[in-house]
């Protein structure tokens, strides 16, 4: 006889949304709370934004995060390590700070590793230093920006970091990181599995792009658009202050324009956004460089916000690589620049332009008040996972609910900014740049969600 499946059924199975186990929990927790998220699962409703292969809304139940009765490690045996990798991003050293305080005077573990400068620091040619943390060492870490381990970029031997592993005795990793790394920490949990290790993984996503699969909203995220929102703030005061005055600023944003998209409607100060998801046109009908022009006769003043990979349709490709395997993006600033200036200047208007990318002082400040809070719960709840004997996993905030997805959904794709969405309808309707060619595709066209 065939199993039926329920629609919930379905939409789980389908996806695969069971966590991986090291093994059965037999060893009772210490803590001191009667709230338990042991038997909880989680419903939510998602579609074609969360996974692209959804063609209706279906429900999902996710494993709820949180302390459990029953641990699989002894926290007294325990030793856990700490490795940041990738580019800077807010919030980093509070959820370094949240994984210590949680491990340490929650579980009583006794050993807390860091690794320094991201998975180098598990290559022993490198000779990078491994710290041991301590509460005393991360207690005012959440006051600075960057990661106190320092991090790097690029691919490293899965092998020679879980040789580094057992040499080390590490009951539990933690790898704070985005795409790459989280791939990176999928091909690990692969070694130690071959080799029948016991050795818990667990992800922290982080991307100050807000372009990870599965999660809606990154730590540092918000942080990044209040940064931003002051660079665009000060591009519109150099345009009001000069007759035909055109403040340019290029913000992060490789592949997906959730920065820029976010800081244009809290500013509400920006004509014309960029952004990777909509293939603009710079001449003829529906062009930027028309537009801009009848926006500076009504007005006298503009403001263009580009997030990095937008534009790129527009120069020619290259096929340099950075250590991360990203290709290398051409400079939007440069473009936009120079089709601005040779326009005008064909039309005899003379135009006072400014530009401003503060892409490095966006990343590089200490979280705000909301994302530190948020950093504090991932760092609970990813110890409360490790010490339960999950693996192979990240903790996630979906929907407000903080939960537990397998690294298989988060690096299926990296998440965009749908075109289609009211948020994006938002936006045009805030800038007035609706009528751009590439800003609303024909519904099944080539910027459709990805």
């Amino acid at each position: 006889m065939t199993k039926k499946f329920s629609p919930e059924a379905k939409s789980e199975f389908y996806l695969g949304t069971t966590i991986e186990k090291l093994g059965p929990c037999k060893v009772d927790s210490l803590l001191p709370f009667n709230v338990f998220a042991d038997d909880r699962r989680i419903k939510l409703f998602l579609d074609k934004e969360h996974a692209e292969e959804l063609t209706t809304p279906v429900s999902v139940e996710f494993e709820a995060a949180g302390p459990r009765k029953k641990l699989y490690f002894d926290p007294s045996r325990a030793k856990c390590a700490i490795v940041t990798c990738g580019g800077l991003c807010p919030g980093i050293n509070d959820v370094i700070r949240a994984l210590v305080m949680e491990a340490h005077h929650q579980y009583k573990v006794p050993a807390i590793l860091g690794i320094s400068y991201g998975l180098e620091g598990f290559i022993p040619t490198y000779r990078h230093k491994v710290w041991e943390l301590t509460p005393d060492m991360v207690s005012d870490m959440h006051l600075y920006g960057g990661t106190m381990l320092g991090s790097s970029r690029g691919p490293q031997s899965a092998e020679a970091i879980v040789d580094s592993l057992e040499r080390m005795n590490i009951s539990c990793l933690f790898i704070i990181g985005g795409d790459g790394t989280l791939k990176a920490a999928s091909a690990i949990v692969k070694e130690i599995r071959s080799r029948g290790l016991r050795i818990s993984v667990i992800g922290i996503p982080k991307t100050i792009d807000n372009d990870i699969n599965f999660v809606p909203q990154s730590f540092g995220f918000e942080t990044a658009v209040d940064k931003a929102t002051e660079a665009i703030q000060c591009a519109h005061t150099e345009a009001e202050g000069a007759h035909n005055g055109i403040g340019l600023v290029k913000l992060m944003g490789r592949e997906s324009g959730f920065i820029a998209a976010q800081a244009t409607l809290s500013l509400k100060e920006v004509n014309f956004v960029l952004i990777p998801e909509a293939p603009f046109v710079l001449d003829g009908p529906g062009g930027l460089l028309p537009a801009l022009e009848k926006r500076l006769l009504a007005r006298q003043h503009a403001v263009i916000v580009a997030a990095e990979g937008a534009g790129q349709h527009l120069m020619r490709q290259v096929a340099n690589t950075d250590a991360s395997g990203n290709v290398v993006l051409n400079d939007v600033l440069i473009l936009l620049k120079d089709a601005i200036q040779g326009h005008f200047k064909k039309k005899g208007i003379s135009i006072a332009l400014k530009t401003i990318d503060p892409s490095y002082i966006i990343r590089s400040v200490p979280a705000n008040a909301n994302d530190r809070v948020y950093c504090g719960f991932l760092g609970q709840h990813a110890v409360h996972a490790a010490m339960a004997g999950k693996t192979n996993m990240v903790v996630a905030k979906i929907m407000d609910r903080y939960v537990h997805v397998p690294l298989d959904l988060i690096i299926r794709k990296r998440r965009k900014l749908n075109i289609y969405s009211d948020f994006w309808r938002a936006v045009l309707e805030s800038t007035g740049q609706g009528g751009l060619v590439g800003m609303i595709q024909e519904e099944g066209g080539a910027a459709e969600e990805k």
